[in-house]
């Protein structure tokens, strides 16, 4: 989908539970990938997005520079939760599940 000859992808996203209650912010180089490793996850694991059902796309972002990806994600999670949710109302403000998006 993003893929071009001789361009890297990075994506920093956010998933949520059923209930929005809850945000996770991540990194990856596929992010059709990661969400399929994210919903896929052993019911026993310890891992953040499987211990509060974190598996549904509300907010992505693009990059084809991976340190700028990176940062990007550093400053995404040093934000307060009425920042996260402010940036999210603005791509997506009905909070819709982007999964089968991707």
């Amino acid at each position: 989908m993003f893929q071009t000859v001789g361009e890297h992808n990075y994506f920093v996203y956010i998933l949520t539970n059923k209930s929005k209650s809850v945000l996770y912010i991540g990194f990856t180089t596929n992010l059709k990938d990661r969400l399929h490793f994210h919903q896929n996850q052993e019911a026993h694991s310890k891992s953040f997005t499987a211990r509060y059902n974190c598996f549904y796309l509300i907010y992505w972002e693009h990059y084809t520079d991976v340190q700028l990806a990176i940062d990007r994600e550093t400053q995404l999670k040093k934000w307060s939760r009425i920042k996260k949710d402010d940036l999210i109302n603005k791509i997506n403000p009905d909070w819709r599940f982007l999964n089968e998006e991707i």
